[in-house]
């Protein structure tokens, strides 16, 4: 399984992004995706979950009312929205799948992807 990330960039305080994940090889049906992020000198932090239906979905504090997780199966895409965007959200996002469970706890997630640069522009 390969997950590959897109769509980072610059991006203005207050502005939008949106990171897509597109997933290839075997997966399983009742397989989450995830997305989790790393600022600098920070630890590695859940941001949003989404179930292989599509039809649940989990987020953070710091990402709720803000940011949008939805999936394409028919195109094997996982895409984040990030609205409202704030210095604290500059960090490496990655996208993360295989977990059994709708979690945000990053030992549940098998595969990672690169990750993809999101900078705010404050």
């Amino acid at each position: 399984v390969r997950l590959v990330e897109s769509g980072g960039g610059l991006v203005q305080v207050g502005g939008s992004l949106r990171l897509s994940c597109v997933i290839s090889g075997r997966t399983s049906s009742r397989d989450v995706t995830g997305w989790f992020r790393v600022a600098p000198g920070k630890e590695r932090e859940f941001v949003a979950a989404i179930s292989w239906s599509g039809g649940n979905t989990k987020y953070a504090d710091s990402a709720k009312d803000r940011f949008t997780i939805s999936k394409d199966n028919a195109n094997n895409t996982v895409t984040l929205h990030l609205g409202t965007v704030q210095p604290d959200d500059a960090a490496v996002y990655y996208c993360a799948g295989g977990s059994p469970l709708l979690s945000p706890r990053s030992k549940y997630y098998t595969y990672w992807g690169q990750g993809t640069q999101v900078t705010v522009d404050s």
